[in-house]
């Protein structure tokens, strides 16, 4: 995927977003870091005290007519990680949409893993959409800036 000079790219995972702009030219990017901004992720145990609820449904009718018992099932514990992933990812959006509105930049590359794409997809802004050139489902936010342009590039 290629990025032409003074186009963006969004390097972004569900704790950590890179904004970068082109100073190299499309086969040879040169990636220089416009801002970048982390989320620390609270630990579990702080981030939920309660277990998971549970439920009762008592006695109910069978199709027989007989007293059946229904039993009891505890609900899914609530993931308070992905919760945070996507409120970051929601943030990422509007940072994009805030930036495009002004004008700031004209192309833009996002590069996120899957489950991130999938979030930022749901908040895009048309102007946002409009200035998208493609988008690479790898996770590379711990990556080096060579080796994401590298990746970016192609080779």
């Amino acid at each position: 995927m290629q990025i032409p000079h003074d186009g963006y790219v969004l390097v972004a995972d569900g704790q950590k977003m890179l904004f970068f702009r082109n100073e190299g030219d499309e086969a040879f990017p040169n990636l220089e870091i416009v801002s970048a901004m982390e989320h620390e992720d609270a630990k579990t145990r702080d981030q939920g005290t309660d277990t998971p609820g549970r439920s009762a449904a008592g006695s109910a009718a069978g199709a027989s007519g007989m007293s059946v018992k229904a039993g009891r099932s505890a609900y899914e514990p609530t993931d308070f990680h992905t919760i945070e992933e996507q409120r970051f990812a929601a943030e990422a959006a509007d940072m994009l949409k805030r930036r495009a509105l002004a004008n700031e930049y004209e192309k833009l590359l996002i590069v996120a893993p899957a489950a991130t794409l999938g979030e930022l997809r749901k908040h895009y802004h048309t102007e946002v959409q409009k200035r998208l050139v493609g988008e690479i489902a790898k996770d590379l936010t711990n990556h080096p800036v060579d080796e994401i342009e590298k990746i970016i590039a192609g080779t």
